[in-house]
């Protein structure tokens, strides 16, 4: 059976360089590549040297996504949960759902176009552990 892992996530965002500047900052990320896409769009990807987001904006980004249309969330690992609280913050987003259960602590915000995020730290060496 093959193995596999997720290479990168395509979101749709009104402001590429702004959501990837929140990246840079809350994961320590860099910018991997920026360019024309598809369909006249304009895209960022922000990540490490194996994953990483497609920060995607064209004429069809409205910023008025609902909550699971088609996505839930997407899960960030940060080995400071407290610190990765305070970048979150200081981008003017609100953190909720502060939560301590197995396997980790996390917590959620929104982006500015209605994108969740749960940022999760496995303080215990468990699944997910940052090396």
């Amino acid at each position: 059976m093959p193995k596999g892992q997720i290479e990168h996530a395509n979101l749709s965002v009104t402001q590429p360089e702004r959501s990837a500047e929140l990246f840079k900052q809350l994961l320590g990320w860099h910018e991997r590549w920026r360019g024309p896409s598809q369909l006249h769009g304009w895209t960022i990807h922000v990540g490490d040297d194996t994953t990483y987001l497609a920060l995607y904006t064209g004429d069809h980004v409205k910023g008025d996504y609902a909550k699971g249309q088609p996505l839930n969330h997407v899960g960030l690992l940060v080995d400071d949960l407290e610190e990765a609280e305070k970048v979150v913050v200081a981008a003017g987003l609100k953190p909720f759902g502060h939560d301590d259960y197995e396997p980790g602590k996390r917590f959620y915000f929104y982006d500015w176009d209605g994108i969740e995020f749960e940022v999760v730290n496995y303080a215990d060496g468990e699944s997910g552990e940052l090396s």
